[in-house]
């Protein structure tokens, strides 16, 4: 909304920010564009606005906070940090405007998840609260390490978990990506003397060696026998990768999860036990974050819990969420990533997790 536009109303939300125990993040509008292709996804990646720099870097406006802050944050080691900031951020495509303003909260390095992970979604309520957000307000939770946990305990194929992890929180792209799980790629067709080599990388090189030779085929300036025989070997594998029906089946029965949070735990539970698979890591971490949102004072009977439920972000690693108003228009969204920052230049894994305010979806709010 505009009343958050003026200079005295963005004070009063970064006051509001640091009195949660954040510290002033001072960002570029303008930033390097690899972190964001890098790291962000293909949905970011198609609605930043990009150019090329005099000194031939690709250079964009800042389509979001996490990485630049965490990019920040790195320049000063990786010592725990709370990261609070207000500002524009810029996207194509957006139907409210591609220039609005944001404000969040980057929690990094507290290595306690369970207490920082309540702690977020506890700042982003109590934000949201202070805006004047128009209530009543639902949370939708998900957890993107459960999901990858039910895709190795089902015990897919390596390919097909990487391809279902990317297609988590995307509707149509998880049920593309099931339906091709459920009917696998064609064997390609080949001469019955490179198909009974297919076994052998040897003698399967040997026998499209001979083949090229046959056809007067060169091998420089071109793709060799052996790349040839190793993307072969990958449509095979490809090809031959397929899942029972019934594991399909149970993976479609536990993005069908849709319950109360403090119900979650239960259907967990009686999913891996009609599957006949084993989540009790996942399962118990999971528990162990709803005792502390209760810590935190928050009502789990408040917060939905989604299996299916992700955010566009490539780089969400754990819990994913996010606030809607009595219109389903987000006002908040946020999550885990505890890979981001590793991926960005850290020498370690760093533990981070945040969220962001779209401030011109608030209805009311500062004047």
């Amino acid at each position: 909304m505009k009343q958050f536009g003026s200079f005295s109303a963005r004070a009063s939300i970064e006051d509001l920010l640091v009195t949660r125990g954040a510290k002033l993040a001072v960002v570029d509008v303008l930033q390097p564009a690899e972190p964001f292709l890098d790291t962000a996804g293909d949905e970011l990646r198609r609605r930043i606005f990009m150019a090329r720099g005099v000194d031939g870097r690709n250079v964009c406006l800042r389509p979001e906070f996490t990485i630049p802050v965490c990019l920040a944050h790195l320049k000063n080691g990786t010592h725990p940090a709370r990261h609070a900031y207000v500002g524009e951020v810029f996207r194509q495509g957006r139907s409210e405007g591609m220039e609005f303003l944001q404000a969040g909260i980057e929690d990094i390095g507290d290595a306690d998840r369970n207490a920082a992970d309540a702690r977020i979604i506890r700042d982003a309520f109590e934000t949201l609260d202070a805006l004047g957000a128009a209530k009543p307000l639902k949370v939708t939770l998900g957890d993107q390490s459960v999901f990858d946990a039910v895709l190795r305990a089902l015990e897919l194929p390596a390919g097909w978990r990487v391809r279902l992890a990317d297609a988590f929180g995307d509707a149509d792209a998880m049920a593309a990506q099931l339906a091709a799980l459920a009917a696998p790629a064609l064997v390609p067709e080949m001469p019955s003397h490179i198909a009974d080599a297919t076994d052998n990388m040897d003698m399967l090189t040997a026998e499209i060696e001979t083949s090229m030779e046959a056809a007067g085929l060169p091998q420089s300036g071109g793709r060799t026998a052996s790349d040839i025989a190793n993307r072969l070997i990958s449509k095979l594998k490809e090809a031959r990768a397929t899942a029972a029906p019934e594991r399909v089946a149970q993976l479609e029965a536990f993005l069908a999860i849709n319950v109360p949070l403090v119900e979650a735990v239960g259907a967990l539970e009686g999913f891996a036990d009609a599957a006949n698979v084993d989540l009790n890591a996942a399962i118990n971490a999971f528990g162990k974050r709803i005792d502390a949102l209760q810590g935190e004072g928050l009502d789990p009977a408040n917060i939905e819990y989604a299996a299916s439920f992700g955010r566009a972000l490539d780089y969400y690693t754990g819990l994913v969420f996010e606030v809607v108003d009595k219109d389903r228009a987000v006002l908040v969204g946020g999550g885990r990533y505890d890979r981001l920052l590793e991926m960005l230049g850290a020498e370690k894994p760093v533990p981070g997790v945040g969220f962001s305010i779209w401030l011109d979806r608030i209805a009311g709010g500062a004047t």
